[in-house]
């Protein structure tokens, strides 16, 4: 299959997925991120593509993976592992309000890696921090949508790289 040929029917299959993307997140949002992400795993694994299967099976099941493993991680991330002997973690709050030393030098930190980003990704990553939807960023901000959603992610992915000592 040639490359165009491939890119074709993958952009002929946007409006499908999108559709399908909406029935598994129950989030407009969210369905986009999901669609973009299916699209850009699936040009990296043009590759892999055997000519004659079936395509549109084949694109569903990476979008489909795609928001499982999502899932999942997410599952992962809110679960809480109580190895104390008599299970008393289990009901306590998970919220830590406790202000210490560590926690205030982390916010302090990061707050000042957010504010030392430019105007034009500070300002739609913290609308996005403070539960603003894509659309409505962009409408606050007069920038199409992809604009809002690219700076966003440019935002996060500068903090990740500046923030690599707390991942570990």
């Amino acid at each position: 299959m040639s490359i165009s040929n491939f890119q074709k029917r993958l952009l002929g299959m946007q409006d499908n997925l999108l559709s399908f993307a909406i029935k598994l997140t129950a989030n407009y949002d969210d369905a986009h991120d999901l669609l973009q992400d299916t699209t850009c795993k699936a040009l990296a694994n043009e590759s892999k593509y055997v000519d004659d299967s079936n395509f549109r099976s084949w694109i569903f099941t990476i979008m489909r993976n795609i928001f499982i493993n999502n899932y999942r991680r997410i599952v992962r991330a809110q679960t809480v592992v109580d190895k104390s002997d008599d299970l008393f973690q289990l009901n306590l709050p998970q919220v830590e309000t406790s202000e210490t030393p560590e926690n205030y030098c982390a916010f302090s930190e990061v707050s000042e890696i957010v504010n030392s980003l430019p105007e034009e990704y500070r300002r739609p990553f913290t609308m996005h921090v403070d539960g603003y939807k894509y659309q409505e960023i962009a409408d606050a901000m007069n920038l199409p949508l992809g604009t809002v959603k690219s700076r966003i992610f440019f935002a996060k992915q500068k903090l990740q790289s500046q923030l690599d000592d707390y991942r570990r």
